[in-house]
Order: structure tokens, then sequence, then C-alpha cells
């Protein structure tokens, strides 16, 4: 794929995007994906590990529980993790992605994790891996359809098709099977596919420095062919740049399912996005206490919806925003 428009930036206005003052700058490109940076001033000042962080430095358990949509994580470290929805957990019987995100406190016992299934048919040890527990979370869900069905929808045979349609995307932009031999219905396999890692070098070598030397960016708007996909904020800095290049692997992917080379569109203005979230925070919302220290709340209108991770140790305040068009 070739380069559309260099990552050059276009300083723009300041807006008010919930919690305070932030301000946009973009946009950067890289064929059809474009992504806009959120800056501001950080909320939180607690740190934060990721989950696969934590996995890998075996602070973390994610346990098989043998039921799809149920499984545990304990956190046997002395550091809080912070788990986002749409993580792919690899291993187990079947690779799941969790459904929401949840604040693990320190030496959390067993707590249970709500998941779907984004691998369909297997339920044995897969090579290798652990069947009692999941090995990594390196990976994340790539495709707002799959996000939608996970976190709006909540529906398995829904995660199950868009999966499924995302692998076929893929296979038919980049002209080869990205389904693995050795589980051709897992998601977590198919991003890994060598044919996928090539597709996205130049998303990455064009977009991953975008953030370098800039310690106000708390999160980013991206979108695909035109139009306004998604955004994260996250509150603060810290939490976002380790999460910042799973984020871009995935949008970059999602931008190569769809990619149709010659196809015109007209650039998205920093006012859509602006639009976009002040819309989504105006919907009507609802609360849900996940644990002892996990809140979210959801706000939906008709062109937008918006989902709030809130940490009720830290009175309450919002550690992570995910914003969906429609």
């Amino acid at each position: 794929m070739k380069r559309m428009l260099s990552a050059s930036v276009l300083a723009l206005a300041s807006a008010t995007i919930g919690f305070a003052q932030t301000r946009l700058s973009g946009p950067f490109a890289h064929d059809n994906l474009t992504i806009f940076l959120i800056h501001g001033a950080d909320k939180s000042t607690k740190n934060l590990l990721t989950l696969d962080e934590a996995i890998d430095q075996h602070k973390v358990v994610v346990y098989e529980t043998r039921n799809v949509n149920e499984l545990a994580v304990e956190n046997v470290s002395s550091e809080d993790v912070f788990i986002e929805s749409g993580d792919i957990v690899k291993g187990g019987a079947q690779d799941r992605t969790l459904k929401d995100d949840l604040i693990l406190p320190s030496k959390s016992g067993k707590v249970s994790l709500n998941s779907f299934c984004v691998e369909h048919g297997r339920w044995t040890r897969r090579g290798s891996e652990d069947v009692r527990t999941f090995g990594e979370a390196h990976q994340a869900i790539a495709s707002k359809e799959l996000k939608m069905a996970v976190k709006l929808k909540q529906d398995q045979g829904e995660v199950w098709n868009q999966v499924a349609r995302a692998q076929a995307q893929l296979s038919s932009n980049l002209r080869t099977e990205v389904r693995a031999a050795p589980s051709p219905t897992s998601f977590a396999m198919t991003l890994e596919a060598p044919a996928v890692q090539r597709s996205i070098d130049g998303f990455l070598e064009d977009l991953a420095g975008i953030v370098k030397g800039k310690s106000d960016v708390i999160g980013y708007a991206f979108a695909i062919d035109g139009k306004l996909n998604s955004a994260d904020i996250y509150a603060s800095h810290d939490l976002f740049a380790k999460l910042w290049m799973k984020l871009l692997r995935a949008s970059s992917v999602e931008a190569v399912s769809s990619y149709q080379p010659g196809k015109k569109f007209e650039p998205v203005p920093a006012s859509a996005v602006r639009t976009a979230l002040a819309d989504a925070e105006s919907g009507k919302g609802s609360a849900k206490n996940l644990t002892d220290r996990t809140e979210v709340v959801v706000k939906e209108t008709a062109q937008n919806v918006m989902f709030e991770t809130r940490d009720r140790a830290q009175h309450e305040i919002w550690i992570h925003r995910n914003y969906l068009t429609k």
C-alpha cells in the first residue's frame, strides 16, 4: 500500500471533551487510516500495569473456567492492573476477548471476568499451551463491529460472525489465507499471521512515532476511509503510552481490512471528532458496578456510544473512555 499523506502536525483549537480542556493535533495519516492525538492533563497519577505487562511479568494469572463467557483472573502482585475491554487472552480451551474494562487491585484473589470466545470450535489444548490458563494478551480485537458485538450487543453468536467476517475481509484484501492452520477460527492467530503483520508495517513506520516527545497525549481518535471510527482517552499519559502500540496495531489491521487502492475520500475534520465525542457524552447514561473497584457508565445516542470506566477507589474518577460511532 502506498502512503497517502505524511504524518505532519496541524495544530487545532482547544475542545472541551468531558473532564477538562483538551487539544487535538493532527491529522496524521497513512493510506486510509487517519489519526488525531488528544492532548490533556493527567487526571490520575496512580500507576497501573496493563494486562499484557502483568501476564508477561507473571503478576496476573488468567484462569480457564470451562465457561465460554466467564473466566477468572487473579492479581498476585503488589501493583494494580488495568484490564481493557477488547484485550484478547490467548490459550486455555479457547481464545477469549474480555468484555469489560476492569481495575484489578493488588493481591486481588480470584475475580470473575466476563468474556467472549474469539475462536470457534476448539475446546482442547492447542500445541504446548497450558489449557488451564492463558499465556499472553498481546492482541486486541480489530473491528468496530466486533467491539459493538462484545460491548453493546453482548452476543456470542454475533461475536463469532464478526470474527469470521474480519478474517474474510483480511484474506480478500491481502489475497492470501490469513487463518492459521493450527486453529483456523482463532482471531488472535489471524492477527499474528505473517501476511497481516507485513500489511501493517507501513502504518507502524509512519504513525508509531507521532506520540514521541509529547508527554501530554492521553488519547487518540481515528478514521478509516474518511469516516470517524472510534476514540480512546485515558486518565494519564503513562497509561495511554503503555497501550499505544496495541491500539495502533488494531487500528491498522482494521484499516487494512477495508483498504481499496485508489479509493478517494474527504479528510475527516477535527470538528467531526469534537462533535461525535460531545454527542456521545450527551447521551442517556446507565451505570453498573462490576466490582468493588470498577464502575462502568454507558452513554448512547442515535449516532454514538461511550463506555466510561471509573475507579471507585479514586473518588470515582474515570480511567478510560471509549467512544464508538454507529
